[in-house]
């Protein structure tokens, strides 16, 4: 049976990987984001796909994406909340003091990585497929060991796991389960808006990896695909960590 499946974050990285896989295995992938072009251009190179561009940390857009949604689908079978990031795209802003910049790095973390998680999830989760519905959030390997370059990006990510283990009790008795997918450093995201990572960095991050490498974009969405397969059936309100075991360190 044909799926529907809601990938916030979808035009680029991790959630266009998590597209791809979902659409081969035959569900129809509708593609949210804030930048249209993106969003349009990635829908072009997936069979069958939608998307819907708008800024889900303002309830207004929130409200319209999804009242389209519920329009044309009906049903969501499968919610995958993977928009977010560590502010490297946003808008620099010049002159500030230092608590001033705190105060704008912490508020827009907390609005790319949690408000659109959970005014998306807020707006759908009476359209969420019942029984069976998937609903899953992109976390961080930082909610547990930090971030160096952006502290309330950790935070952020850490905000996420309460609202989705409450959501995981309320949503559970409609057959409807709720998990967090947890990476650890993954290329070829754009999560720190096009520029290199640093190689001393990169060298550090995957010695702390037991498999030698950092993540790949395929690695979290596969995860994210089984998550939602009938065989998670009985897996929910769980921080799955996909990161090489980098969580533990060398």
């Amino acid at each position: 049976m044909t799926r529907t499946v809601v990938i916030s974050g979808g035009g680029t990285g991790i959630g266009l990987a998590a597209a791809r896989a979902f659409a081969a295995d035959g569900d129809r992938v509708v593609l949210l984001g804030r930048r249209e072009p993106v969003l349009a251009r990635a829908a072009e190179g997936i069979p069958g796909a939608a998307h819907h561009a708008g800024d889900l940390s303002r309830p207004g857009d929130v409200r319209r994406v999804a009242a389209a949604i519920g329009q044309e689908y009906g049903a969501v079978d499968v919610l995958v909340l993977g928009a977010g990031g560590n502010g490297a795209l946003e808008p620099p802003v010049a002159h500030l003091d230092a608590l001033a910049a705190a105060a704008h790095e912490w508020t827009t973390t907390f609005r790319l990585n949690v408000l659109t998680a959970v005014l998306l999830t807020e707006a759908l989760r009476d359209h969420l497929a019942t029984p069976g519905g998937r609903v899953l959030f992109l976390g961080s390997i930082a909610a547990y060991r930090g971030s160096g370059t952006a502290p309330g990006y950790g935070a952020a990510k850490a905000a996420l796991h309460p609202y989705a283990f409450r959501l995981a009790r309320e949503l559970g008795p409609r057959g409807i389960t709720v998990n967090v997918v947890a990476p650890g450093l993954v290329e070829e995201t754009g999560f720190f808006g096009g520029e290199p990572f640093p190689a001393e960095r990169l060298r550090e991050r995957i010695a702390e990896t037991a498999t030698g490498r950092i993540g790949r974009p395929g690695d979290v969405a596969q995860a994210l695909h089984w998550l939602a397969s009938p065989a998670a059936g009985h897996i929910t309100a769980q921080v799955i960590q996909v990161n090489g075991g980098a969580e533990h360190g060398h």
